[in-house]
């Protein structure tokens, strides 16, 4: 083993590919805090997070001043237990998205570090349950789209192979939603799956209404119908609908998945590798939910998520929304519709470290030593 010497870190600001809007809000930016922890034998490994344009410097300023300083001169690879004193010097600001968004980029970054020092792709030393997994897209779903580009997306990608695609839903009268989803479904057919996500927009019993609406079109699931926080709302809705509820976007602790798991709240479990504070937690909340028989089908993050997903055998989709190319020499690999994790040492992800730097906001980089 060998002690942490330097990390060095910066935020860098990624336009969206698209015009990217939901029910609730629209992606205008995501800032993604980039970091590189070495070890005394020169080890380096990188890791990241991201917000949708908010917050991302109070994130910088957690890992400068208070989570950077306590990993210097520890020992890289014992993961489990920098995770956990991480997760202790925060325990006033947890649990909460700024916080898990700091701890994910440093602990992911000890990820790599641990996987680069053994040779050992993540997709392999974290299990290697999976070869590969089916995409389904969501660059083509988003609420402004009328239903003819809708149509037009979803073709092209059963075209191109993938399984599904996400429309999102919350229109202000469940008619419309009706109509988008039934244009979609009438020109892919039965066997290409339809997931909705309404980003936390209804109320318990609009979510009701409008879920005894969509069974019609034989949706996938039900992504985020109701606020994060409200699992007695979820209960309700699980036990009123066919539809599978799919949450933990949202979700920032492990317990919380949990609680979702034991009361049957959900049927989908969606933890997100920079929200939930990292690798650590991540693999902690798929195999619980491999222990409930339910599936893991991950928010965003492709090119990190890959590599998890085909860790454990509970996964059943990478979602595809690409927005690292700006930042890598090379994309995910993708055949048939499938995603491939890289058997490179590490993440999987090949960065261009010069085009980081490069676009590094001003101000936001530091470096500490020990």
């Amino acid at each position: 083993m060998a002690r942490i010497v330097r990390i060095e870190a910066g935020m860098v600001d990624i336009a969206p590919k698209v015009k990217r809007t939901d029910a609730i809000q629209s992606f205008v930016s995501q800032e993604t805090p980039i970091v590189r922890i070495t070890d005394a034998d020169g080890v380096t490994g990188i890791g990241y997070s991201y917000t949708i344009g908010t917050g991302g410097p109070s994130v910088m300023k957690l890992i400068e001043k208070t989570l950077g300083p306590l990993l210097i001169g520890r020992e890289a690879l014992e993961i489990e237990r920098l995770w956990r004193d991480m997760l202790f010097v925060t325990h006033a600001t947890t649990v909460g998205a700024i916080t898990a968004l700091a701890m994910a980029a440093l602990d992911t970054a000890l990820w790599d570090l641990k996987a680069r020092k053994f040779g050992e792709p993540l997709h392999r030393l974290a299990g290697g349950a999976q070869a590969s997994l089916p995409l389904y897209t969501t660059e083509g779903g988003w609420l402004h789209l009328e239903p003819a580009a809708l149509v037009e997306d979803a073709l092209k990608a059963k075209a191109d192979g993938f399984g599904g695609a996400k429309i999102k839903i919350g229109r202000p009268h469940v008619s419309e939603d009706v109509a988008r989803l039934s244009a979609v479904r009438d020109a892919v057919g039965p066997a290409f799956e339809i997931m909705t996500d309404a980003n936390q927009a209804f109320t318990v019993d609009e979510a009701v209404r409008r879920a005894r609406h969509y069974e019609a079109v034989d949706i996938a699931w039900f992504e985020e119908p109701l606020p994060a926080d409200d699992l007695a709302g979820h209960v309700r809705l699980a036990r009123s609908t066919t539809i599978p509820v799919a949450v933990g976007e949202s979700l920032y602790s492990p317990l919380h998945f949990r609680e979702y798991m034991q009361a049957g709240a959900c049927s989908i479990v969606q933890v997100d590798v920079a929200r939930i504070g990292g690798i650590t937690p991540w693999l902690k909340v798929a195999h619980a939910a491999e222990t409930f028989n339910l599936p893991v089908s991950p928010h965003f993050l492709m090119e990190l998520h890959v590599a998890l997903c085909c860790a454990v055998p509970n996964a059943r989709w990478v979602e595809y929304i690409p927005q690292l190319d700006s930042l890598t020499t090379s994309p995910m690999r993708i055949e048939a519709g499938r995603a491939y994790p890289s058997d490179a040492p590490g993440l999987g992800i090949a960065w261009d470290l010069d085009a980081v730097d490069r676009t590094t906001v001003p101000g936001s980089r530091f470096v500490l030593r020990a």
